[in-house]
């Protein structure tokens, strides 16, 4: 019995145990009414949004701290915590003002002082961050509700770094936690958020626990993704962490769950057949597929070795692994860009068309000076689709002649260990598996995973100037006719030098109880006007 077979006899059947993995109490009527129990994509193992880019802590950190902007589902950076700001008449210098009344959950106001410690910190990782550090003259509290940004050349997209939805996010905390160095996790989960965070519920590997926050004051304005009056309508959320989809699925069918984040493809006609579920895609932008290749240590410093890669990688296998056999839920990209955005482009994409060349990958490999030494694939087995994505490259290495060490591993570990820089054999990596949102390929401006400055670029730290030259141009074009122009040499310069090697562009499911209404479509799963009837 194959894989998906065993796994839609499991879901349909109900033979697995849900409840046995939940192991939580049981709620009266009520409090069961004002509890929703959320299956999430993945454990959280830690808990620092900053220090990592993983989209399980990104998701979860949303409900426990705020942002000073949001971008909306049309990814307009709109106000969150801030009431007003100005910038000067030469775009140098920014002023801006917080809401009244912004709480933290130890009872703390937020403070001007709190803000400029998070920013401090969030700049120091995140990609717009270090390029507004870079032109930083000056970063104060001018008083207990204001700070000022000063800047020693103009940075138009601000509002938008300080809004955007990924990875990592500008994340107001208090000034004691934000002043922890960025390249060490935070120990201590306080923000000012709807939500606060059980910690003294937190299991990682089995749940975590969030509490509504009494004292959170929600915009006026209606809700959109970030953006808008975060109003919570359940008292408490609990994410069970369930890495088994058999598992999961049964649960949702019993009733002890009663939202899943991402079903698989394959157990979405059994839960369409429950009456008492709905099943809808999540995220209309969908979702791109990464194979990162680790450009610091033999053989994918050369990039010789990583056009092998693209000249033997099939998308049409990676994707059909991650979705079956369903056409409309996933399509080839020969590049890196949102398909159906205005921005899509596919210059310098040929290699990435046509049938697969596995001689010529064997070719570049062999020029590249690989000579049969053990390459370390790190791969998640408790997220469904990076599992099927490192089943494929494993039998895809093979067959050009790469000695695969396959480290079958959970998500939390990868997220640790894609962070080293040490050799393979000192407990670094060379390759790993994840995927990014579509909302965050739609231009340069938030996606992390094609910059290619070196030291300050993401896991893999490729260094490519040419790439680097592009997306300044674009931050830089005045129109979009020159960012049309700009993003398709963006294409073509990481495609070129393999920046990394994108599988497929596919959509993903999520599924929830009838009785749950206010679910909105997006890249992350917003809990606020989620109500339970």
């Amino acid at each position: 019995m194959d894989r998906r077979t065993f796994i839609k006899a499991g879901a349909g059947a109900g033979v697995i145990a849900a409840s046995g993995g939940l192991a939580a109490p049981a709620l009266s009527q009520g409090a069961a009414a004002k509890t929703l129990r959320f299956v999430p994509q993945a454990n959280l193992a830690n808990f620092d949004p900053i220090w990592g880019t993983q989209y399980v802590v990104r998701n979860a950190a949303t409900l426990v701290w705020d942002t000073l902007y949001g971008v909306d589902s049309s990814l307009t950076p709109q106000r969150q915590m801030i009431e007003s700001e100005e910038v000067s008449s030469d775009g140098l210098t920014w002023t801006f003002k917080l809401r009244t009344g912004l709480k933290f959950h130890d009872g703390a106001p937020v403070l001007a002082k709190d803000c400029v410690a998070s920013l401090v910190r969030w700049s120091a990782r995140d990609p717009m961050g270090l390029m507004i550090r870079a032109i930083q003259k000056e970063l104060v509290a001018v008083d207990d509700r204001t700070f000022r940004w000063v800047l020693s050349k103009p940075y138009p997209k601000m509002l938008f770094a300080l809004g955007k939805n990924n990875s990592p996010c500008s994340f107001i905390m208090p000034e004691r936690i934000a002043k922890t160095d960025p390249f060490q996790q935070i120990t201590e989960y306080i923000g000012s958020g709807p939500m606060k965070f059980a910690r003294g519920e937190w299991v990682p590997g089995a749940r975590a626990v969030f509490e509504k926050f009494t004292d959170y004051q929600p915009r006026s304005e209606a809700a959109s993704w970030l953006a808008g009056g975060k109003r919570m309508l359940i008292d408490r959320v609990e994410w069970i962490i369930m890495p088994d989809p058999a598992t999961a699925s049964a649960a949702l069918q019993n009733g002890e769950v009663d939202w899943w984040e991402n079903p698989i493809a394959d157990l979405v006609p059994v839960l369409r057949r429950n009456r008492n579920i709905r099943v809808d895609i999540g995220d209309p932008l969908g979702n791109i597929g990464a194979f990162r290749m680790n450009h610091l240590h033999p053989p994918f410093n050369d990039v010789r070795a990583r056009r092998a890669i693209l000249a033997a990688m099939s998308q049409e296998d990676y994707m059909r692994a991650i979705v079956g056999d369903d056409n409309a839920l996933w399509k080839p990209i020969p590049g890196f860009f949102t398909p159906g955005t205005p921005l899509y482009t596919e210059e310098g994409g040929d290699i990435l068309k046509g049938p697969r060349n596995l001689d010529l990958a064997k070719k570049l490999l062999a020029e590249s000076g690989y000579s049969g030494q053990p390459v370390t694939c790190l791969v998640a087995q408790d997220q469904p689709a990076l599992k099927a994505m490192g089943d494929v490259t494993a039998d895809l290495l093979k067959k050009i002649g790469i000695n695969v060490d396959f480290v079958a591993t959970d998500w939390g570990t990868v997220g640790s260990r894609r962070a080293q820089k040490t050799a393979p054999g000192q407990g670094g990596w060379q390759m790993f598996h994840t995927w990014h949102a579509g909302a965050d390929c739609v231009n340069p401006a938030s996606y992390t995973a094609v910059r290619a400055n070196g030291d300050k670029a993401w896991f893999g730290w490729p260094d490519v100037p040419d790439v680097e030259k592009e997306v300044t141009a674009w931050f830089e074009a005045k129109d979009i006719n020159e960012e049309k122009a700009v993003m398709g040499r963006l294409n073509k310069a990481a495609l070129d030098n393999v920046v990394y090697a994108p599988t497929g562009f596919f959509l993903a499911y999520t599924a929830w109880r009838s009785n749950v209404t206010g679910i909105t479509k997006g890249p992350i799963p917003f809990f606020w006007d989620v109500a339970k009837g």
